[in-house]
């Protein structure tokens, strides 16, 4: 069986983020994925739909970004658990108070 691809470049230090979690995707197809999520989050686009996400990244329509969300071998509860063992790794015993912002205007 051949090697895996390696995963298309995004951004460097979306790529650099995005690579903690890379352990948790068996498939490049959903890695890649995970990145452009991100890459969309994070672009200037007005509403985050998938869409609207999917044009913004360069892709032809929206139904690789629904397949990983819908369909893709990964474990939201992976994730979840590895987002909260870099953030203790981070934090190193320190307390963190976490306070939220919300945004109404248009």
């Amino acid at each position: 069986m051949p090697a895996s691809r390696a995963a298309r470049p995004t951004i460097h230090f979306v790529d650099e983020y995005c690579q903690l979690y890379e352990d948790l995707f068996p498939e490049v197809r959903s890695y890649e994925a995970f990145k452009l999520l991100h890459l969309g989050m994070i672009s200037e686009i007005k509403r985050k739909s998938l869409p609207a996400i999917a044009k913004a990244v360069g892709l032809n329509n929206q139904q690789n970004l629904h397949h990983f969300l819908t369909e893709s071998p990964w474990q939201v509860q992976q994730l979840r658990q590895k987002r909260l063992e870099l953030t203790l790794k981070v934090l190193n015993g320190r307390s963190l108070i976490l306070r939220s912002v919300i945004d109404i205007t248009d």
